[in-house]
């Protein structure tokens, strides 16, 4: 294991649901790349499609406007 930290951690067990979405090469390569870097820095093989999820969580556990207006709903 790796002493560098990255801002997504070691992945957690969840129930999932598929879904599909389109986005360009150079973030395919991007997600791609971060997805050696994770599995490398926690020792545990993970592919970018398995991150997506977790990353587009954490990008909205930490949006402050969308977590006050959903408080309000």
């Amino acid at each position: 294991m790796s002493t560098t930290k990255l801002r997504l951690g070691p992945l957690p067990k969840t129930e999932n649901l598929k879904l599909t979405f389109t986005c360009p090469a150079s973030l395919k390569a991007d997600l791609e790349r971060y997805a050696a870097l994770h599995s490398q820095t926690y020792g545990e093989e993970v592919d970018a499609l398995t991150l997506i999820p977790h990353m587009l969580e954490a990008f909205m556990a930490r949006d402050r406007v969308f977590r006050r207006l959903g408080k309000t709903s």
